[in-house]
């Protein structure tokens, strides 16, 4: 399905239903990763709500997990499909907007 990270790094796993029935707690991150960096200081770059350092980003999750609901730790979970075409739009630095 998906290759597996963990603190935005490969683990060298592949997703399967038998891996997610060995961690039934885990936050699944696959796919890709489109890493976030604030861009106003003291709000989402630097101190305690530094965006980047909190390892808040977009990333891939399991067809099974839902969309929409706040069930991550903080990033934007999206469809792996999804993600691999986000992935393949974007460039580095590219500022992102957010927004309901």
């Amino acid at each position: 399905m998906g290759c597996v990270f963990q603190g935005r790094r490969p683990t060298g796993e592949i997703y399967s239903d038998e891996l997610a029935s060995q961690y039934p707690e885990r936050d699944w991150i696959l796919t890709r990763i489109l890493w976030l960096t604030g861009c106003e200081p003291g709000r989402n770059r630097g101190g305690d709500t530094d965006t980047l350092k909190r390892y808040i980003y977009i990333h891939g999750t399991p067809d099974t997990e839902p969309m929409g609901k706040p069930v991550s730790h903080g990033c934007i979970r999206m469809r792996n499909t999804d993600i691999i075409e986000l992935f393949d739009r974007v460039e580095n630095a590219m500022p992102v907007f957010i927004q309901d």
